[in-house]
């Protein structure tokens, strides 16, 4: 790890663990905070594609995130396959949304 990771782990360093597990529901909740926020854009991004008559899988669009994905994980230092797989299932679920919803 960088020191910069270093440097931003040092407060949680002398945190309980109460403490620690108490951080962690704070994230969990902005992580599905930000997948709501992910989801409601995603759907009118369907809305839109429908409205256009435009196809529901943009590959193109898909590689685009995929990379930014794996940009994002290495400037992060966490795992670029975990962070890949989970934006996969992010985009699989927004598509089977839109079919749904046609």
């Amino acid at each position: 790890m960088t020191d910069d990771t270093d440097t931003a782990a040092e407060p949680f360093q002398d945190m309980s663990l109460d403490e620690l597990r108490e951080e962690i529901e704070d994230i969990d909740r902005g992580i599905v905070e930000l997948i709501a926020r992910r989801t409601y854009v995603a759907d009118t991004v369907a809305q839109v594609k429908a409205e256009k008559d435009l196809p529901t899988t943009d590959e193109s669009q898909e590689e685009r995130v995929m990379e930014r994905a794996g940009q994002n994980a290495a400037h992060f230092e966490v795992d670029s396959n975990l962070v890949k797989a989970i934006f996969r299932l992010l985009i699989e679920m927004n598509k089977a949304e839109q079919r749904q919803s046609r």
